[in-house]
């Protein structure tokens, strides 16, 4: 379904370069500054110079906390003393309910009823430190909307919407991913970042082009869910409802105000990726890279993994970077996933 999409530069309080710096002076010895990884097999096998930022060590297994802290705490700067909502699939909900407590900000988490349960177990941890009131709301996303209903939530107990992509702090704080990376590394020829709603490309992007301007920020999205590739591709706003993958946190439905102009601006390209490449990518991370992966964690190395197989000449003899942003996978469900993995991770 398309909808009408806004202009290219977006609203006027859209995060810059700046904004990512501030955000990282407030994460500075609250986050974890992520090592990066590099790995001469990885390297050989994609014919380029690989440098993996693995978010998946990041506090609450994500890189969700980044945008999370440093949107809580640009509240508690502003004097806001309401609690916040936030509705996730999983690792949004575990920033929040880290960064509320770390704070002391109340926060009510709106979750679906079929998200990881590792992902909803931890959240339900982390706000036992949160101030009275905080919770968990579980809903069925096949009969209302998350959206809908932490909006009436969020009216009725006065509180704060803290979306998991659409909002500039939360970009801001996601972008301090690629500023350290490249602060680390020096300039880079492609980065690959995965896409659900969009924060975590757009910060990057916009970091980025400002500290590595030849630098191509690729996105990857799983094909079942490509509405941010259709978007990017047609100027105009797509949806795809609860798309059927096995990539969670790229379930959502469509980019928001923010991301979807900062995307068509900084983006130099999409990309798409089968499940069953994801789960090879999976693989190869945790038995090459020795780093557990969950399924939306790993596009960006799908992404890679597809890049050399169909266009290697873009990325030959090149230095690129490769976001991995989480590492939250129900450790039940990992054997099926391991076991829809195609048997060449680049086929």
């Amino acid at each position: 379904m398309a909808t009408p999409g806004s202009g290219v530069d977006g609203p006027s309080d859209s995060p810059t370069l700046g904004h990512i710096r501030e955000a990282a002076a407030r994460l500075a010895g609250v986050a974890v500054r992520t090592p990066i990884v590099t790995n001469a097999a990885l390297d050989a096998l994609v014919g380029a110079s690989v440098l993996v930022k693995p978010e998946c060590l990041q506090r609450v297994g994500a890189f969700k906390f980044r945008g999370a802290y440093n949107a809580l705490a640009r509240l508690r700067e502003s004097g806001e003393t309401r609690g916040v909502l936030a509705y996730s699939s999983g690792n949004h909900a575990q920033a929040i309910a880290l960064a509320a407590s770390m704070l002391a900000i109340q926060a009510v988490i709106v979750m679906p009823s079929d998200a990881p349960r590792t992902k909803l177990a931890r959240t339900r941890e982390y706000l036992q430190a949160a101030p009275p009131g905080s919770e968990v709301v579980v809903y069925d996303r096949s009969v209302e909307s998350r959206e809908a209903l932490g909006a009436r939530l969020a009216d009725e107990r006065g509180l704060t919407i803290i979306p998991p992509y659409d909002h500039p702090d939360v970009i801001a704080g996601q972008g301090t991913a690629a500023l350290e990376l490249i602060d680390d590394a020096g300039p880079l020829d492609a980065l690959f970042v995965c896409v659900g709603g969009g924060g975590l490309i757009s910060g990057c992007a916009v970091a980025a082009a400002s500290l590595s301007p030849g630098c191509r920020v690729i996105g990857v999205e799983p094909e079942a869910g490509d509405d941010a590739t259709r978007s990017f591709r047609s100027g105009v706003l797509q949806t795809i409802e609860n798309p059927r993958t096995i990539c969670d946190g790229a379930r959502t439905p469509y980019l928001g105000r923010y991301t979807f102009p900062l995307i068509r601006r900084y983006v130099a390209d999409m990309i798409t990726v089968s499940d069953a490449q994801v789960a090879a990518a999976m693989a190869w991370g945790i038995d090459r890279l020795k780093l557990l992966l969950e399924p939306t964690g790993a596009l960006g190395l799908a992404g890679l993994f597809e890049t050399a197989r169909t266009n290697p000449a873009s990325i030959a003899g090149k230095r690129v970077g490769v976001v991995l942003s989480g590492g939250n996978v129900d450790l039940d469900a990992l054997p099926d996933l391991l076991a829809m993995a195609a048997p060449d991770p680049q086929s």
